[in-house]
């Protein structure tokens, strides 16, 4: 079983957003409750206000909790539909891109299917705009991820299906996992073939949607999630491994 291999160090405001993110998801802070004041918190956590104040800003950020003035902070009464979120600082964990991945690979299979299906004259420019996007930035790892986000939501358009694009757009840029992730410590050339790779990837997609074909489009999608998931699982078993003997 692969371990959770952190990119960057966990802050004490981290593991606090955790603490108290779990509290109410289990239903211990249900909607409605309030939450202790700052004081308390740091008392009973052994922290610094500063600290609480960070991990509560976090909490509001992302619709866990809300302020009410005069009054104190509270426990959303619709957080249990705010549930389900991906962050970029869960995403600095590369076992939690391979869960996105895992989880992508099964959405984006039947996104392009559908997408062949149903796609339309326009659809097809809006995708062969955002390859060529890709290719005039590639070398710019952050505008490439964006290119990348940015085609894989035309094809959440041409499904005609809203809730595909409303995925989509929450994923945002979350969906593509940098390049300097699976790349970091490669020479220049090991860059030039990734995108290489990925670009022929996306091609194989365009045209299977171009032909209208939602078996081969399937193919083509699985194919593509399917390499990424791969390449991102081995480097989480290789750094796994690296911990190991350290």
């Amino acid at each position: 079983m692969t371990k959770a291999i952190s990119l960057r160090p966990i802050s004490m405001a981290d593991s606090l957003f955790a603490k108290l993110e779990a509290r109410i998801l289990s239903g211990e802070m249900p909607p409605g409750s309030r939450f202790p004041s700052q004081k308390e918190i740091a008392a009973a956590e052994n922290v610094s206000r500063t600290v609480v104040r960070e991990a509560v800003a976090r909490l509001e950020a992302q619709g866990f909790a809300v302020a009410r003035q005069g009054s104190g902070v509270y426990v959303p009464d619709n957080v249990r539909y705010r549930a389900f979120q991906v962050t970029r600082e869960e995403l600095s964990e590369l076992s939690d891109v391979v869960k996105l991945l895992e989880m992508r690979l099964a959405i984006e299979t039947e996104m392009a299917a559908l997408a062949a299906s149903r796609r339309t004259v326009d659809d097809i420019s809006a995708m062969r705009n955002a390859l060529r996007r890709m290719e005039e930035v590639s070398t710019d790892p952050v505008a490439s991820a964006q290119a990348d986000a940015a085609f894989h939501m035309t094809i959440a358009h041409a499904t005609k299906n809203d809730y595909y694009v409303r995925l989509m757009d929450f994923l945002g840029i979350r969906l593509v996992p940098p390049r300097s992730l699976y790349l970091r410590d490669h020479p220049p050339q090991s860059h030039h073939a990734y995108v290489a790779k990925v670009h022929a990837e996306h091609e194989a997609i365009l045209e299977s949607i171009v032909r209208m074909d939602a078996t081969r489009a399937r193919s083509a999608a699985r194919r593509h999630m399917q390499e990424s998931l791969n390449r991102h699982t081995a480097l989480s078993n290789a750094l796994d491994e690296g911990a190991r003997k350290k």
